[in-house]
């Protein structure tokens, strides 16, 4: 058989070159797309001709995407073969000092595939502690939070730097909240303000405007809730009610309506945290009263209770910064009494063992809330 060899190819671009028929690649190697960031990708109000079927890679969300006629839409992937990707981005929170609550209005990110310290991103709109994080592969919105408490919802581009702007209202004004999300849908549960509420709110991700009322928790008004997410269906776990509780719930996030009970976890506590991919949820550290090390995690899809995952290499509570990948999770920040805690570390979602070390965040942080453009909502 002949072998064809080509140095250079023109007409990339145009109309040409033009292959009819099968083309087959035979390499066991591999087969290097058209990549770029976001907004490096041909835009539908560009003028210039898609074709339906295009793919190319992109670079800010790590995700293959394709045109279908009229718009990008990302392939969807169940499971990462190897390594993670995607940008974690650290909002607000309170940072340790003459006062219990000198809260901080900076953000700080991590390219979760990598560990390393974080880097500057921006500044929310003013200080804020406690907020509620949730993200599309582009866009992050922060929600509430204290000094004062307060309904605002914020939006980033994950993918480029700079501060953060005011894009609508949560239905009420609180702070402790869960929050989670899928590729539409931006969730927040709960919270006080300061009393505890039952409230859950949702809002369309790619759109401005103000939340909407999805439903309530059920049995408690919580705060200080940990939650997570699959692109289906997302929950909240444990809290304050005032007591501490070991109650799991969940919601369908494309629906409304009240919460359900999924289960429950190995110990009461507040001030956990979760990471999930689209099949694992991790619940991470929190206060039992005393601070905790304990690491639980969940099977989404089905119902039922926690069972151990690992333990922190750190005590944590309060460690809100949580960045997630499909198989990494990464968590920075926190509260150890009596003092803040500047470390970032990490675990494998897929694999049950013990948290390791990241890196560090700029500065000691707690009650800082994290969101990622790949987390296992996507």
């Amino acid at each position: 058989m002949a072998n064809l060899k080509v140095n250079t190819v023109s007409g990339i671009g145009t109309e040409g070159p033009v292959l009819d028929g099968g083309l087959h690649f035979r390499s066991k190697n591999y087969l290097t797309l058209p990549k770029g960031t976001t907004t490096e990708r041909i835009a539908t109000s560009s003028g210039i001709s898609t074709e339906t079927g295009s793919i190319r890679y992109n670079t800010d969300s790590n995700k293959m995407e394709c045109y279908i006629g009229d718009k990008w839409m990302i392939v969807s992937t169940s499971q990462a073969l190897e390594g993670v990707g995607g940008r974690g981005v650290s909002c607000g929170g309170s940072s340790p000092g003459a006062s219990p609550y000198a809260r901080v209005n900076t953000m700080e990110y991590v390219t979760i595939a990598t560990a390393g310290n974080s880097v500057d991103f921006g500044d929310l709109t003013s200080i804020c502690g406690a907020p509620g994080c949730c993200a599309s592969t582009t866009r992050g919105l922060i929600g509430g939070g204290n000094n004062p408490v307060n309904d605002r919802i914020e939006v980033i581009t994950i993918a480029s730097a700079g501060n953060s702007t005011d894009t609508g209202n949560l239905t009420q004004a609180r702070t402790s909240m869960a929050s989670f999300s899928n590729q539409v849908r931006g969730i927040w549960a709960g919270g006080s303000t300061p009393t505890q509420v039952n409230t859950i709110d949702f809002v369309s991700i790619s759109s401005n405007g103000d939340a909407s009322d999805f439903g309530d928790i059920i049995s408690h008004t919580i705060d200080y809730i940990g939650g997570g997410a699959n692109p289906t269906r997302g929950y909240v776990a444990g809290g304050n009610t005032p007591s501490k509780i070991n109650n799991i719930q969940f919601i369908t996030i494309m629906s409304t309506g009240n919460a359900l009970d999924f289960g429950d976890l190995t110990v009461a506590r507040r001030m956990a945290e979760s990471a999930t991919n689209t099949t694992r949820g991790v619940i991470i550290g929190g206060e039992t009263p005393s601070d905790t090390n304990v690491i639980d995690f969940i099977t989404i899809p089905t119902t039922g209770n926690a069972q151990d995952f690992g333990d922190l290499d750190i005590l944590r509570r309060e460690l809100n910064a949580v960045f997630q990948a499909p198989t990494r999770a990464a968590f920075g920040g926190g509260y150890a009494a009596p003092t803040g805690i500047k470390s970032i570390s990490q675990l494998n979602i897929i694999q049950k063992g013990n948290a390791f070390e990241f890196g560090d965040l700029l500065a000691t942080v707690y009650s800082n809330r994290g969101l990622s453009n790949s987390h296992g909502g996507l």
